[in-house]
């Protein structure tokens, strides 16, 4: 059964280039209702640590490095089928092959630079929110 919550996070170059009003806009105009949002900056640590899951790859000391190079926007996100949902809303990860309306077809400069993070699964929905937001902040 698919989960009502997922999370994402407006990257470094969307949010650089003012875009993150435009694209919270796009995502509760699609039903989403914003639970938790917080902006930050990840340290090269902290970025190692939420992208470990990539540790092997060899783009991860550059993504590190991308996603630590500025402020970021953090959320959790409600829906029915909340992750699928939005991985439709986002497109896909090469903005060059994301649908037409999409966030990354709109705001993506990249298929590194691709403005938003969502994740792939519920369980790493709940993976990456408590990442982002522990236990002593209340996520309504």
């Amino acid at each position: 059964m698919a989960g009502n919550r997922t999370f994402t996070m407006i990257k470094p170059d969307a949010f650089e280039a003012g875009n993150s009003g435009a694209i919270l806009k796009m995502i509760e105009e699609a039903g989403f209702k914003i639970v938790a949002m917080k902006a930050t900056r990840l340290t090269p640590e902290l970025a190692g640590k939420f992208y470990e899951v990539h540790k092997e790859r060899p783009f991860y000391a550059d993504l590190c490095a991308y996603m630590s190079s500025g402020p970021i926007i953090a959320a959790i996100l409600e829906k029915d089928n909340a992750v699928e949902d939005f991985r439709t809303l986002i497109g896909a990860t090469n903005p060059a092959n994301a649908a037409e309306g999409t966030i990354r077809k709109i705001f993506a400069k990249s298929i590194e630079a691709n403005a938003v993070h969502g994740s792939d699964s519920d369980e790493n929905a709940a993976i990456e929110g408590n990442f982002y937001f522990s236990q002593t902040e209340r996520v309504i």
